[in-house]
């Protein structure tokens, strides 16, 4: 059978050959020269022999792998030629060929029924017992390098985790940059950075509800990667939130290397990764809407003051155009199918929260109110330090108390269990530790932090006028302690403010009953249900 057009024709006087050459992975074909240092020493030897090589073949796998694309187009071109000639097949190493005892044996006799004869410059093969015997002892050799090689990179890399650092490959936000002395760190890397921090921090205040409301948000940033299929994967969130590398700490559960301190600046702090992981394991209240449309922003939030289901809403088609209404979905209601016009229900709405921003000037007592509470928690900032400083050595004494009954259990059921009490403990002493360095000093001055909650307390409409419907939402949630209940023919009824506009509500109260003006600030009584002493 005649050779393709693409392949070498041998001459008539010489013995025809293939190279077979293989390197373990696809970054060295292109970091180093392996396969071509492989292929100009089998050309060497076939020249020494008087071959004439009429093909290579190439492999970027590992050698304990017996499907490889190279290997596989190997035997198909000897079995194709098989009648016509004997091909030598060159090979650099024994190693090249297989790395395991199992896959040597079994790619040699695939090689043999296909027609190829097995040839190398660092070893001669035969048929004979002797031959064989020294055959099979270099590729047990091979085998056990490899499982070496194997233990030796896991060792190194498990160290490197033990250490706080990072050696697998960097997660979303983050990218590996080598630093002199360490070795490769993780650095934050943008854009990703803020919009990994922004799902946490998001999640844990509630400006999204839920894993749903996350994807809504990512699938808003054309920049941030999707599958194959163009899709993200709710498993991708859900990972994402469960990682704790994004709290500065590192982890290898596979090799029992616990929650610990990184090397690395963490996105958030310890303690919003064990809120998110909390309320992510936490059961829903209720499924969060997904078809929620800046067209009816208060879908979902506004309930029927005849049965108490939520309002839903839709387009009616008209004559000539389509006219948004919100109705009610319950067939048993009164108000089943009948329509209430989104421009009145969300008139009221909006309404409805232009009437709880406050009077400047009680938002000046409140200022002051604020500021008594302020000093007064930083006042007590050392007698907090030192709880926790106690309850720092309390973790540490249980932990040593729990290691002497590992020594002494004779369970491995108890031994397990101990651990993963141990465990749970050293998450608790690290997030113990992040609380005592926050506490050192204030991350914001008094001014800095009221600022942005004055702002919306005076001003609530202003972001709810916003083309965001994120934005939106939030307003409803922070302006409202319930969800707003609207009658169709009455229209909405009385609205029950959240916390903070309620104390705004009762201080207004007061100052306005003191017709002198002369008024004293609201005691911490006022603002918290009392407590009993410790």
């Amino acid at each position: 059978m005649p050779y393709s057009h693409n392949e070498s024709r041998p001459s008539h006087d010489c013995t025809v050959a293939v190279v077979y050459a293989r390197v373990s992975s696809t970054k060295q074909t292109k970091v180093g020269d392996g396969l071509n240092s492989q292929i100009t020493r089998c050309s060497e030897f076939a020249r020494m022999k008087g071959y004439d090589i009429v093909q290579t073949f190439t492999d970027d796998m590992s050698g304990s792998v017996l499907e490889r694309p190279g290997m596989r187009d190997m035997l198909t071109f000897l079995k194709r030629y098989r009648k016509a000639t004997q091909h030598v097949v060159i090979i650099d190493d024994i190693s090249r060929l297989a790395r395991g005892i199992e896959t040597h044996l079994a790619l040699r006799s695939s090689i043999s029924e296909a027609g190829g004869l097995l040839e190398s410059p660092s070893i001669e093969f035969g048929e004979d017992s002797d031959s064989q015997l020294v055959e099979n002892l270099l590729a047990v050799v091979s085998q056990h390098q490899r499982q070496k090689n194997g233990e030796q990179v896991k060792n190194r890399m498990r160290a490197r985790v033990l250490n706080g650092y990072w050696p697998f490959r960097a997660p979303l936000g983050y990218r590996s940059m080598a630093r002199k002395g360490c070795g490769k760190v993780l650095v934050p890397h943008e854009p990703m950075a803020s919009v990994v921090k922004e799902c946490f921090e998001g999640f844990v205040s509630g400006r999204y509800g839920s894993q749903s409301e996350i994807h809504r948000y990512l699938e808003s940033l054309p920049y941030f990667p999707r599958d194959g299929r163009g899709l993200i994967r709710f498993d991708r969130i859900r990972l994402m939130l469960e990682n704790p590398i994004y709290a500065g700490m590192v982890h290898a559960p596979k090799w029992e290397v616990g929650i610990r301190e990184g090397n690395h600046d963490g996105l958030i702090s310890f303690e919003t990764f064990k809120r998110a992981t909390k309320k992510l394991n936490e059961k829903p209240v209720a499924p969060t809407r997904k078809d929620l449309h800046k067209d009816f922003v208060l879908r979902g939030f506004v309930k029927c003051a005849d049965c108490g289901s939520s309002l839903t809403s839709c387009w009616a088609k008209g004559r000539s155009k389509k006219y948004p209404y919100y109705h009610c979905h319950n067939k048993i209601c009164d108000s089943f199918g009948k329509s209430i016009k989104r421009a009145s229900l969300e008139g009221d709405v909006e309404n409805t929260i232009k009437s709880l921003a406050p009077k400047s000037s009680v938002l000046e007592a409140a200022r002051e109110m604020f500021k008594v509470l302020w000093i007064r928690k930083q006042e007590s900032l050392g007698t907090h330090i030192k709880a926790l400083k106690a309850e720092l050595v309390k973790c540490d004494t249980t932990v040593s108390q729990l290691l002497d009954r590992i020594v002494e259990a004779d369970s491995a059921r108890l031994v397990k269990s101990y651990e993963k009490k141990i465990n749970g403990l050293e998450e608790d002493k690290l997030l113990i530790a992040e609380r005592l360095r926050n506490q050192a000093k204030p991350a914001k001055t008094f001014e800095g932090g009221l600022r942005t909650a004055l702002e919306f307390l005076l001003n609530p409409i202003k972001p709810y006028t916003s083309d965001d419907l994120q934005g939106k939402r939030m307003v409803l949630k922070l302006a409202f302690g319930a969800p707003l209940v609207y009658c169709r023919n009455g229209g909405l009824r009385t609205a029950t403010p959240s916390m903070p506009f309620q104390v705004l509500q009762g201080l207004t109260a007061k100052l306005e009953g003191n017709c002198n003006g002369d008024y004293k600030m609201v005691g911490p009584e006022g603002l918290e249900p009392p407590t009993r002493p410790l």
